[in-house]
């Protein structure tokens, strides 16, 4: 599943995929695959990423299929 949250919140931050991976130590082409959903990244990069942007684990990187599985609503 694309991760649109991710790519938002990046160009929110006015960053390139090329700035962001410089920022948290992997390559630009990490960071596509993990926008892309191609690429599930550990929580120590998924920490990273959100301390990079400014942004938290649930911004970023929850479900939403699981906040309304589990009958949680977004703001």
């Amino acid at each position: 599943m694309k991760n649109k949250r991710l790519q938002l919140a990046r160009v929110a931050c006015d960053m390139s995929q090329a700035q962001l991976a410089e920022a948290v130590g992997v390559t630009r082409q990490t960071v596509g695959l993990i926008e892309s959903g191609k690429y599930n990244p550990t929580l120590k990069l998924c920490l990273a990423i959100c301390h990079a942007l400014g942004k938290t684990l649930d911004e970023l990187f929850w479900e939403e299929s699981l906040q309304q599985h589990k009958g949680v609503e977004e703001p």
